[in-house]
């Protein structure tokens, strides 16, 4: 598919990946509508950090995921859908639950069924790597067992399950898109990088983390979202599932201690209790494989954790950037 004549739909085009996602858009795609969460304030999230002549070539869309009548207004003359409005956050699942399926289950069925009845030619639906919960076997493929280890990832199964019952049932064209651990400038702090980065940047000699010895499958955001567009683009990816993984793998902790030594030397690592999750809830390995996505569309990622970090890190040093985090909370 040649995306440079398709008219495309960005579902949390205000969020993280999928800020970053929008803007490569605009150079692959004929035309952007940037679906974002409405609200009283106007604000467009971290688009509203993008330049203006960027913006401008975008079309916004202010709505709610979880109607269905605003989703298919929003998917009205749309030829791809790259759906990856969610509620993310692990911690937060666990006291609001309801939420998770109203906006994650009951959200992405607003999206199936409204690019089924309007004949969207192609679906991208995020899912995540928590969705497999603790590795039983690695590298982790798209055949590895499901676990829902916390609310969230449960309700990312459902969504999962909800995108593939579509494809079989109605030859909807959808493809299942598994990002593992995304990294990058414009991440919230609920994550545990910028958690260290801000923490350390606004003079915090401890800095305060949960458990430290799992391990994760990092990715850069321009590497994620190059690859969403490779999915979108291949004619082969259609009906699967497919992980974007780094096939490498890092303990939280010896991350860590590396911004530690790119930032503040002198810094150290305090356990925070609030920050741990309930035992049988931890995923506590995750290394993805990326033989599948290679196979189907040619993605490798070009940049490594060194790279990456020091892109990041030079992100959040800008202060009107490190203004938008609070490092002294905990953040669910």
């Amino acid at each position: 598919m040649d995306l440079k004549n398709k008219k495309v739909l960005v579902t949390g085009a205000d969020g993280f990946i999928g800020s970053h996602l929008a803007e490569l858009l605009l150079e692959k795609a004929g035309g952007v509508k940037a679906f974002v969460y409405y609200n009283s304030f106007n604000s467009w999230g971290w688009l509203d950090s993008l330049p203006g002549e960027k913006l401008k070539n975008m079309e916004v869309f202010a709505g709610d995921i979880r109607d269905p009548n605003g989703v298919r207004k929003a998917i009205e003359n749309v030829d791809v859908v790259f759906h990856l409005a969610a509620l993310i956050a692990i911690p937060f699942s666990y006291h609001s639950p309801d939420s998770y399926v109203d906006t994650n289950i009951k959200g992405t069925l607003n999206v199936l069924q409204a690019s089924r009845d309007l004949n969207v030619e192609k679906l991208l639906v995020t899912s995540t790597s928590e969705v497999y919960g603790t590795a039983q076997y690695v590298p982790i493929d798209e055949k590895h067992p499901y676990q829902g280890q916390s609310p969230y990832s449960a309700t990312k199964i459902g969504a999962d399950r909800l995108a593939e019952s579509f494809y079989r049932s109605f030859e909807l064209p959808v493809s299942i898109v598994r990002p593992f651990n995304t990294y990058g400038p414009r991440q919230s702090a609920r994550a545990f990088i910028p958690t260290v980065i801000t923490q350390l940047l606004s003079g915090i000699q401890k800095i305060k983390l949960g458990d430290i010895t799992p391990t994760r499958d990092l990715n850069y955001c321009k590497d994620t979202v190059d690859a969403f567009v490779k999915i979108a683009e291949s004619d082969k990816t259609i009906g699967e599932e497919i992980n974007i993984a780094a096939q490498t793998e890092h303990a939280i902790g010896d991350v860590a201690k590396q911004l530690i030594g790119m930032i503040n030397p002198k810094a150290g690592i305090e356990e925070d209790a609030q920050r741990i999750r309930p035992d049988k809830s931890e995923v506590r390995r995750l290394l993805g494989s990326n033989k599948k996505i290679t196979e189907l569309t040619g993605w490798k990622p070009r940049y490594s954790l060194e790279a990456g970090l020091a892109e990041t890190v030079e992100w959040f040093k800008v202060p009107e950037n490190l203004s938008k985090y609070k490092a002294g909370i905990y953040n669910l």
